[in-house]
């Protein structure tokens, strides 16, 4: 394990890029990385270069990298104080959801385990953010549950969002004036075909939702086996 001053804030936040592309199943390339990263392939090679020779991951070239379990415990410890204080700006501070996640990426690096502890104690030792999303324990695990994404749901199925993976704000401000949120009921009761939209019945009141979007949203059904 390398020494904590010598892991710097972009090391976390690559890590963290590396991470979500494995939990998505994908292969966590080159062009992946930069792509997610907002750099070119040549600065994203030479920083996976870099997490290789702290052992933080295992690097191929032309192939890319996986994290190694050092590299996924500062993954997933960075994620736990974002998503903690995405809860804590929430609910603390009354800041709106499409907000949270901006403040907390400046904040996340810097805040210590005790502030980190102090927090996730207030909050009662919270399992999910404000977008559902789920919130590592101290040992990194993190539940789990068996969903629909909106996209797919079965047709007038009731069901309950848990999760709303998309972070763009303006997109988080328009589900929220659909009353979309984790928490909600929600019925599909028409889709249109080639990926159109769907007509979802929000808690009474029905809403056209684009299939994009209803991608990023994930429900939960007692009927619908994980789709």
């Amino acid at each position: 394990m390398p020494k904590k001053m010598e892991i710097t804030h972009v090391h976390e936040d690559y890590l963290k890029v590396i991470y979500h592309l494995e939990r998505k199943q994908q292969r966590a390339t080159t062009k992946a990385v930069a792509e997610a990263m907002g750099v070119s392939a040549a600065s994203a090679t030479n920083m996976l270069k870099r997490l290789a020779e702290l052992n933080l991951v295992e690097y191929t070239p032309y192939q890319g990298a996986t994290l190694t379990e050092a590299g996924r415990k500062i993954a997933l410890e960075v994620i736990r104080h974002h998503r903690l204080l995405e809860l804590y700006l929430a609910q603390a501070l009354g800041m709106s959801w499409d907000k949270v996640h901006e403040e907390a990426d400046r904040l996340e690096h810097v805040i210590s385990e005790d502030l980190e502890e102090a927090m996730a104690r207030a909050l009662g030792y919270p399992t999910v953010d404000p977008h559902g999303d789920p919130i590592p324990d101290r040992d990194g695990t993190m539940q789990t549950h068996d969903a629909h994404t909106l996209a797919h749901m079965p047709v007038g199925v009731p069901g309950v969002v848990v999760r709303v993976r998309c972070q763009e704000p303006a997109i988080l401000r328009y589900l929220g004036t659909l009353g979309i949120y984790p928490g909600t009921p929600v019925i599909v009761r028409e889709r249109a075909p080639f990926k159109g939209p769907l007509l979802v019945d929000v808690d009474g009141q029905v809403h056209a939702v684009a299939y994009a979007i209803a991608e990023d949203i994930d429900v939960k059904t007692e009927e619908a086996p994980l789709n």
